[in-house]
């Protein structure tokens, strides 16, 4: 039975590796564009850095 079980142990593995891989590389190519695109906005309405201090 141990055999069987030690069988599937790849497909566990290979299964959480692309899942983290996917998200890992979404999360990278996310904050990429997010960056990107902070840079086209005009400086008059850049509110994330604007503050009341």
């Amino acid at each position: 039975m141990t055999t069987i079980a030690m069988t599937h142990v790849g497909y566990l593995i290979a299964g959480w590796g692309i899942t983290f891989t996917v998200l890992g590389l979404y999360s990278i190519s996310l904050v990429r564009r997010g960056r990107a695109l902070s840079t086209q906005v005009p400086a008059g309405q850049q509110r994330w850095i604007d503050t009341d201090e």
